[in-house]
């Protein structure tokens, strides 16, 4: 706790929270800015996302509050963020500088710990959802992570609602069903007689059996669409309930209602419901939807569910603990209206290239529907990026006229590399993304699989996540590598007169081979990389980052290095890793990850970071060097065609229809 200043309430302290909120429409008014300050005065430094996560507010509104706040100098230009001068003293000013957190630490809020006899749970939960379905974000799916899946099963426990009894899951992508399958084989038999779970996905279901079978649970797999009313035999057969549905009040609406369809008659009877936070207006209509079922609140967690890869809420959402009464009852028919966030979205977005400052829109009637598509095309004016978001334009905008690319995408200059834009290959935390780094394709614009039609979205972003391969849209044009039986030399080694010159240019930054006290920079790189990379799905925590180069550098440094001023901080970071073909034997390099911060000589520096990796390739006698990037990546190609890399390979991808049988 600290102690506070007290200054008098300034009326134009309050004008400023006003004229902020106004400036990205932001619904929740003064008070929405005013949990961010309060976030940033406890928190700091703290990424979008703690942020995000600590007020209820979505990552985007987040970044666009952050990016107004930098504007008036009130937050730094450095990032993770922190108050700056004028910032704490707003905060004075507001009445706010009095700090004091009594979160359980032990539990973070969630009331629930999970005990040592479960970690074995945890463990094998994955496991398995490394090797199950991928999420489809086009339809609202985000797994949670296996310590959720364990608290969820707790909680069942922890209400009563088990051991015992018939559990029936509303949609089950985040296979709750195999975590209470699985927590029963650890603690030595079932803890529930029976589990229904019904869901649109064969692919689900047909893993949700195929695990099962070996685990003693009994459970049911039922193929329904649940725009449509329950199977009859299902009707008023189970216990209890639990649905994580579309984060809409039309899909809370008809997810609540089917539950309520397959629970017994009577009230008490549990339905555990979990929802992302929304805007309060949002929450009233979904509150509206749970009081009209007849359903009352028991119970709520907020920040209790936990998803990989859902960024645009911060990777959280709350839990809810509803029962049933004598006037529960569902009158929902069948539905074909808007479920999914992106059936409702009606407003565009307005986002600021970083490297021109240009500024387009992305959303409904805008020439990019999603930002991934931007990021995948480069800004309109000078076909670089990355995108920062900011303000929501009008319910009504007028008509955006195509903007041709101007020839900036085909200069020969490399641009300055920051972030994902130079990324060459880098890992991701997230269980679905910590795959071998060797099958991974980096680039700006991986989050893509939620772009024009929407068939092709759905399953592209199935798709995307398991393979993490290149994908070539097909509104792109490429001409296609053509093989060579002849090998051209692309590179040589610098003269030292060219040496000396590109020391020169990077001068005062000078590079080495990093280590452990670099690995807090390195973690924010890398966390920037995944941001601009993945967009709403990225893993940005850069002390899980840190913590994973650490474990990398537990088994060698080679090919490490980082760029900065003799004894000072990284400002630019370079991964290169030496391969082998299992097939041949033969012995290549591999570009990871390339990163530099906004520092004046940032392309000198990268240069000379590239340059460093270059020669420790051919320290170590490797004379083939290897680099995915994404094919709409125009600035980290043009970095690879100055250092003379060709194409190789195009990554194909083809999209088949459902079987019919």
């Amino acid at each position: 706790m600290t102690n506070a200043r007290r200054h008098p309430r300034s009326t134009t302290a309050d004008q400023l929270l006003t004229e902020v909120a106004d400036a990205v429409r932001l619904q929740e008014g003064p008070p929405g800015v005013r949990s961010v300050l309060r976030a940033l005065r406890r928190l700091a430094p703290a990424s979008t996302k703690d942020l995000s996560r600590a007020t209820g507010l979505p990552v985007p509104i987040v970044a666009a509050l952050g990016n107004e706040l930098r504007r008036r100098g009130l937050v730094t230009k450095e990032r993770p963020s922190r108050l700056t001068e004028a910032g704490s003293d707003l905060v004075a000013r507001l009445g706010m500088d009095l700090t004091m957190d009594a979160t359980c630490r032990t539990c973070d809020g969630r009331e629930l710990v999970i005990p040592e006899v479960l970690d074995e749970a945890v463990r094998r939960l994955r496991a398995l959802m490394e090797s199950g379905p991928a999420a489809d974000m086009a339809i609202d799916q985000s797994h949670c992570t296996a310590e959720t899946k364990v608290r969820r099963v707790l909680a069942l426990l922890t209400a009563g609602a088990l051991p015992g009894g018939s559990l029936l899951l509303i949609g089950d992508d985040d296979l709750v069903s195999l975590a209470v399958a699985v927590v029963g084989d650890v603690l030595g038999g079932p803890i529930v007689e029976r589990v229904t779970v019904v869901d649109i996905s064969a692919e689900i279901l047909d893993y949700i059996q195929k695990v099962a079978g070996g685990l003693g649970t009994r459970v049911e797999t039922v193929q329904h669409d649940l725009r449509h009313p329950l199977p009859e035999r299902l009707h008023g057969q189970h216990d209890v309930a639990m649905t994580d549905p579309p984060y809409t009040p039309e899909g809370a609406r008809l997810f609540l209602s089917r539950a309520v369809e397959g629970l017994r008659p009577g009230p008490a009877h549990s339905v555990f419901f979990s929802f992302g936070g929304k805007s309060p207006d949002e929450m009233l209509e979904v509150q509206r939807e749970i009081m009209a079922l007849g359903l009352v609140t028991h119970g709520y967690i907020r920040n209790f569910n936990e998803y990989e890869g859902s960024g645009i809420l911060g990777g959280v959402g709350f839990f809810q603990q509803l029962l049933t009464t004598t006037s529960t009852a569902s009158r929902q028919g069948d539905y074909s209206g808007p479920l999914y966030t992106g059936d409702k979205r009606t407003r565009q977005r307005e986002y600021e290239c970083v490297a021109c400052g240009h500024k387009v829109r992305v959303g409904p009637g805008a020439r990019w529907a999603q930002v991934a598509a931007l990021r995948a095309e480069g800004c309109p004016n000078c076909g670089k990026g990355p995108f920062r978001p900011g303000r929501l334009v009008s319910e009504a905008p007028e008509p955006m006229k195509p903007t041709e690319p101007s020839g900036a995408q085909e200069r020969a200059e490399a641009p300055a590399p920051s972030g994902a834009q130079e990324r060459a290959e880098a890992p991701t935390p997230s269980e679905a993304q910590e795959r071998s780094h060797a099958s991974k394709a980096a680039a700006p614009s991986e989050a893509q699989g939620r772009q024009e039609p929407k068939e092709r979205q759905e399953r592209q972003g199935r798709q995307e996540r398991q393979e993490r391969a290149a994908t070539v849209r097909a509104d792109v044009p490429v001409t296609p590598a053509v093989p060579s039986t002849t090998r051209t030399i692309g590179w040589h080694l610098p003269t030292p007169e060219e040496r000396a010159a590109l020391e020169k240019r990077a001068h005062p930054y000078v590079t080495r081979q990093a280590d452990e006290r670099d690995l807090p920079a390195i973690g924010a790189f890398e966390a920037e990389i995944a941001r601009v990379s993945f967009g709403e799905d990225a893993i940005d925590d850069p002390v899980r980052w840190a913590t994973r180069l650490g474990k990398a550098m537990e088994k060698s440094k080679q090919g490490m290095i980082v760029a900065g001023r003799p004894g000072g901080e990284p400002v630019g970071w370079c991964w290169v890793s030496i391969n082998q073909n299992a097939m041949t034997g033969d012995r290549y390099a591999n570009f990871r990850s390339l990163a530099v911060a906004p520092v004046d000589n940032r392309s000198d520096v990268a240069e000379l970071l590239l340059t460093a990796g270059l020669e420790f390739c051919l320290a170590g006698g490797i004379t083939e060097v290897t680099g995915r990037v994404h094919v709409g990546n125009v600035p980290m190609r043009t970095v690879y065609r100055k250092f003379g890399f060709d194409p190789t390979s195009l990554s194909m991808k083809l999209f088949l229809p459902r079987s019919e049988r």
